[in-house]
């Protein structure tokens, strides 16, 4: 009996931890857990443009936030589009630079 008391609060607390971070967690970094079911889900909307696949890879393109998560942006298929590799390395430079400066202030 004591048993179960004692897994019933430890799994209590951990659902209240993951509560607590979650409510309070602030925007993602580029180095955090991007979901791969948003990923997924928006490739299903939008399929490839270069292969016109809903699954699979995409050469020349990346799935990139519109809004970057380091500067605020959500995790969310609306947050998403097609980039080709070179655009989104460009945005990706002056992403990390003005991210950087609004985090300063």
């Amino acid at each position: 009996m004591r048993l179960d008391r004692v897994a019933l609060g430890a799994r209590a607390g951990a659902v209240i931890a993951l509560t607590i971070t979650l409510g309070c967690a602030g925007p993602l970094s580029a180095k955090e857990h991007r979901s791969r079911a948003v990923t997924r889900e928006f490739q299903r909307e939008h399929p490839c443009p270069s292969t016109g696949l809903t699954t699979g890879a995409c050469p020349g393109y990346w799935k990139d936030h519109i809004r970057a998560l380091a500067c605020g942006g959500p995790d969310a298929v609306s947050n998403l589009q097609w980039q080709t590799i070179a655009d989104a390395r460009a945005k990706d430079t002056w992403e990390r630079k003005a991210c950087a400066i609004g985090a300063r202030q």
